[in-house]
C-alpha cells in the first residue's frame, strides 16, 4: 500500500506493509490498517508478509529427567523436513489469501508476500528489499520474561527495520 503524502510539494507515495502469522492480533492490525489508513492508501497495494519457518536439519531433543533435562542433538530425515516445509507453505499460502480476502472485502488491492527464515531478520530484509516506508505489526502482549529471553519480533523491528514501524495494540 502506497500512502499519498501531501504538502507544498509534489506527492510522494509511501510504501506500506503489513506483516501477519497466525496470531489473531496480526489480524487486528490489518483490520486497523484498513480502518484507519483505507483512504489513504489510494490504488496501492497493501503489501502483506508472513515469514515461514526456517527447516532445521539438526535439532535438539530435550528428556525430561525428573527436575533435570537431557539434551541430545537429533538430525530429522530429509523426507520429515520436506514434509514440514509444506505443511509451513500451506499455512502460509492460507495465511495471506485470508488476508487478501479481508483486503478485497474493504475495497483495498492487497500484494502477497511469503519468505522463509526467522521472522525478525525475514520482516526487517523484506523491508529493504521492498523499499517499504511503514512496517506494521500487531502486538502479541507477551510477558516481560518471555520476551527476555525469546525476544519480541515487533521489538526486533523496532529497532533494526529501516522504516517507521506501527506496533498495534489489541485494547483489552
Amino acid at each position: 500500500m502506497e500512502m499519498a503524502v501531501e504538502g507544498g510539494g509534489p506527492q510522494v507515495h509511501k510504501k506500506v506493509m503489513v506483516a501477519i502469522d497466525e496470531n489473531e492480533c496480526s489480524y487486528h492490525a490489518l483490520m486497523w490498517v484498513l480502518h484507519n489508513l483505507k483512504e489513504s492508501i489510494g490504488n496501492s497495494p497493501l503489501v502483506i508478509f508472513n515469514a515461514q519457518p526456517p527447516p532445521y536439519r539438526n535439532n535438539t531433543f530435550a528428556a525430561s529427567l525428573g527436575t533435570a533435562r537431557m539434551y541430545c542433538p537429533v538430525s530429522a530425515a530429509p523426507e520429515f523436513i520436506n514434509n514440514v516445509q509444506e505443511q509451513n507453505k500451506k499455512v502460509s499460502v492460507a495465511l495471506l489469501e485470508k488476508a487478501k480476502s479481508i483486503c478485497a472485502g474493504q475495497g483495498v488491492n492487497a500484494e502477497t508476500i511469503s519468505e522463509v527464515g526467522d521472522a525478525k531478520q525475514a520482516i526487517c530484509d523484506a523491508v529493504q528489499k521492498l523499499n517499504i516506508t511503514l512496517l506494521i505489526l500487531g502486538d502479541r502482549g507477551i510477558g516481560k520474561i518471555k520476551r527476555a529471553f525469546l525476544g519480541s519480533v515487533s521489538n526486533h523491528c523496532v529497532h533494526n527495520a529501516k522504516c517507521p514501524v506501527l506496533v498495534v495494540k489489541k485494547s483489552n
